[in-house]
């Protein structure tokens, strides 16, 4: 990992940390749920923008030296090593079973002028 991508990712981890500490405190005292909830969105949305940043590095870096070389097996590796990840973190970012909005199907027959 590059030192920037690691500065980075570090800097957002330990203000991620000083969030999930912040949480602790709401829960001690007690404060409102929709408000621990909202700040646990937060702390998500920022984890998941700390693995954008090191899945970039990762791109830049360890993926794009494995294009060039001329090991064809090292190519594969490496392409289907991102696949992997890429299905892991869209399924971690997506919609979950337990969301309402996700089990919704759509009315076939769409209600609007001249209906």
């Amino acid at each position: 990992m590059q030192e920037d991508t690691r500065d980075k990712a570090q800097g957002r981890l330990k203000r991620i940390a000083g969030q999930v500490a912040g949480i602790q405190r709401m829960l001690n005292e007690d404060r409102y749920c929709v408000d621990v909830l909202l700040q646990i969105t937060a702390v998500q949305a920022a984890l998941m923008e700390t693995g954008r940043v090191i899945l970039a590095g990762h791109i830049e870096t360890c993926l794009t030296q494995a294009l060039r070389s001329r090991d064809q097996q090292e190519r594969r590796k490496k392409i289907d090593e991102l696949m992997n990840v890429f299905t892991r973190f869209c399924r971690v970012e997506g919609r979950s079973d337990t969301d309402p909005a996700a089990n919704h199907t759509p009315d076939p027959k769409p209600r609007g002028k001249g209906r």
